[in-house]
């Protein structure tokens, strides 16, 4: 690609990721941005496939080359966040907000899709380009998988943007990259009655008080020293005055981790712990777990060409580090072998702020290394 085309390719995704940050849609409300993304697809003459999806969009590219099937994901959908940044195109919808920079990747991806239709004649297989809505909810992975569109599909790669990465920066590691969320509930149940009668109940917020410093316990005495864990109680909620000891207190919170096996684990004996303290002063403990994502955890196999890709387009890839935040990119990799990279961004602030910016030169960045990567893929699949 010429320099000429390199810059109308960057002005071109500018244009769309603008568009779309202008008119973000919350989870399963993406109506509009699915238009837009299927009338951006057919001006550039690739083949939409047809599934029964309500929101997002199956795309996919035949390279004139025998060869697999293998899958390109971005996501679509915006937050719950009234805009903070400052930008000439801030988000129209009043409190919703592209503050995770799935706009980037929706346009970073299409152009992708418009890069690789050029290179038809260099692709040995198929390339499928999915834009999944539900992101943000962990609902969307599973969403399009069930109507199909991993069918034949032999691995899929993706992304997530990183504000702390400077431009033409990809961040690649085999294993686990971002964490399980899990989200848990408790009651503790015991007897209220007069705050000073202490002896004639069962007060649950000293039960709760000793559970929450338990649960602490579990990452410090259960796991391998060597293990990435955060067991956070985030509501503990009981009693409505100052002179009577209630009968209930809730507590609820999340645990993240980066091995599998310490999800179990952890689960276990948060349960065993919580039932173990109440039963001991007499109380009741109800404890439910709410799976929520698994780990992101990238196949070994792709690191070399994932590497690869970035340094024979001009970029530098460099060994990168895990997130504590979750990605239902992880639901694909249950199915399929699948490879999550970050994108450099160069922002002043993370993800989810109000104020959320990104370097837009990275677009072009984005679209190149992933059309790279998707014909590499393909050229060495055994």
């Amino acid at each position: 690609m010429g320099n000429i085309e390199k810059v109308k390719l960057q002005e071109q995704l500018v244009s769309y990721r603008r568009e779309l940050h202008e008119n973000p849609e919350l989870s399963f409300k993406e109506v509009e941005t699915t238009k837009r993304l299927k009338k951006w697809l057919t001006d550039a003459g690739i083949d939409i496939l047809d599934y029964p999806l309500e929101v997002g969009v199956v795309a996919e590219i035949k390279g004139e080359l025998p060869g697999p099937t293998i899958a390109l994901r971005s996501d679509i959908d915006a937050l719950p966040i009234e805009e903070k940044s400052g930008v000439s195109f801030s988000s129209k919808n009043k409190g919703v907000m592209h503050a995770c920079g799935h706009d980037f990747h929706a346009a970073s991806i299409m152009g992708a899709a418009i890069l690789l239709k050029e290179r038809k004649a260099d692709i040995k297989g198929t390339v499928r380009i999915i834009f999944q809505p539900a992101e943000e909810i962990a609902q969307g992975a599973v969403y399009v998988s069930d109507k199909g569109v991993l069918e034949g599909v032999s691995a899929i790669f993706g992304m997530h943007n990183k504000p702390d990465l400077p431009v033409g920066t990809i961040g690649v590691k085999a294993g686990s990259l971002m964490a399980s969320v899990d989200r848990f509930e408790l009651d503790i149940v015991g007897v209220g009655g007069h705050a000073g009668i202490p002896n004639a109940v069962i007060d649950p917020i000293v039960i709760a008080s000793q559970v929450v410093t338990g649960f602490q316990s579990i990452v410090s005495r259960n796991l391998s020293p060597f293990s990435d864990t955060v067991v956070s109680v985030t509501k503990l909620q009981s009693g409505n005055t100052w002179n009577v000891i209630p009968d209930k207190a809730e507590l609820e919170g999340t645990v993240r981790s980066f091995q599998e096996a310490d999800q179990a684990l952890v689960a276990e004996r948060m349960k065993k712990l919580a039932e173990g303290i109440a039963e001991s002063y007499g109380a009741h403990a109800d404890f439910r777990w709410f799976p929520y994502m698994p780990v992101v955890n990238n196949d070994p196999q792709f690191v070399e060409v994932a590497t690869e890709a970035a340094l024979e387009a001009g970029f530098k890839a460099v060994e990168a580090q895990p997130a504590p935040a979750g990605e239902d990119f992880a639901f694909y990799q249950k199915s399929i072998p699948g490879f999550f990279v970050w994108m450099g961004v160069d922002g002043p602030h993370d993800w989810h702020h109000p104020a959320y910016k990104l370097n837009e030169n990275a677009l072009s960045v984005a679209a190149t290394y992933f059309a790279n990567l998707a014909v590499k893929v393909l050229a060495q699949w055994k």
